[in-house]
């Protein structure tokens, strides 16, 4: 079975060289560096090949005047479409009804169902995340709702103490700091991230999602920033000493730019950062222009086929 982990980073672009404003231009990030074949993360960096991964500046706003919102980006990453574009403009944070419409009729996590193989989210939720969705209370966020629509549980407290996924910092430490957790499980940055890639060879198709990032963008300093990103460089130092290239394809992508330009909380224009590793990233990587063009590069890879969804999605 080939594997795809998909790691989103909600709200990250590629700004500039400003370390007053960016935290990727100051923060201690050796990994993510090394992917980008010895450059950080910044506006002027370019498709980057290095030995594991291949490094691509990705168009989140596909020919829609405005910001990208969380939304349609992320309906967009997992339907292959150019949703802002199907419903008339950027949308977010959670989806609306169109957007939920599309990602009913279709999306990956549903095309991996539909080829009897195994998907999942990663990240597990509290009792009361659950309790207030099941309640209506609380719309799910795009990728959420993909996942449901494919039949697929969101997972719990439960799978969080039994080491079956992770809490949304990887670590464990925001439970216990934020949500008066205890003794749920705590991880080093490293041991999150071989854990991580544990899971993730579980499933044909993983995904995990990060939001942080965005919160960060919206309401943190360049000092928040770059702790968490120095926190994520240790996940994908884990992450990469125990996934193999012949594993499958791990891939880092955003839906929007926002925690690379902190002179103001909103969100940006910027591409956004995708990193492709593993066997088969140059293939991948050679297609990859804007968000829509994900689905149809991982079906390829994943079922071995060709489908209508080959034709360019941003314009559809």
């Amino acid at each position: 079975m080939k594997h795809i982990l998909l790691i989103f980073l909600d709200g990250i672009g590629l700004g500039d060289d400003d370390p007053e404003t960016n935290p990727f231009a100051v923060a201690d990030t050796p990994t993510l560096i090394k992917l980008a074949n010895g450059h950080r993360w910044l506006a002027r960096t370019g498709i980057q090949h290095s030995e594991r991964a291949v490094f691509v500046p990705t168009d989140a706003q596909m020919g829609v005047p405005g910001k990208p919102q969380s939304a349609t980006g992320q309906a967009t990453i997992l339907t292959g479409r150019n949703v802002p574009h199907l419903i008339g403009e950027h949308y977010g944070p959670r989806p609306n009804e169109a957007i939920r419409t599309i990602l009913h009729q279709d999306n990956f996590f549903k095309q991996v169902v539909a080829h009897d193989l195994p998907a999942a989210l990663l990240e597990g939720y509290p009792p009361r995340w659950h309790d207030t969705v099941n309640r209506g209370k609380r719309l799910r966020s795009s990728y959420q709702e993909a996942a449901h629509s494919a039949g697929l549980p969101l997972f719990t407290e439960k799978e969080i103490y039994s080491g079956d996924a992770l809490t949304v910092d990887w670590t464990g430490d925001g439970w216990r700091k934020e949500l008066g957790y205890i003794d749920n499980p705590i991880y080093t940055p490293i041991e999150a991230g071989v854990k991580m890639a544990h899971l993730g060879r579980r499933y044909a198709f993983s995904f995990f999602s990060h939001w942080v990032t965005d919160t960060i963008g919206h309401r943190g300093t360049v000092a928040d920033g770059a702790h968490m990103l120095e926190i994520f460089d240790g996940v994908m130092a884990g992450a990469l000493a125990s996934w193999q290239d012949e594993d499958g394809l791990m891939i880092i992508t955003s839906d929007h730019g926002n925690m690379e330009d902190l002179r103001h909380t909103k969100h940006t224009e910027n591409t956004v950062p995708t990193v492709i590793i593993g066997e088969g990233k140059e293939a991948f990587a050679s297609s990859l222009h804007s968000l829509a063009d994900l689905v149809p590069q991982m079906a390829r890879y994943l079922f071995d086929t060709t489908t209508d969804r080959d034709a360019p999605a941003a314009i559809t």
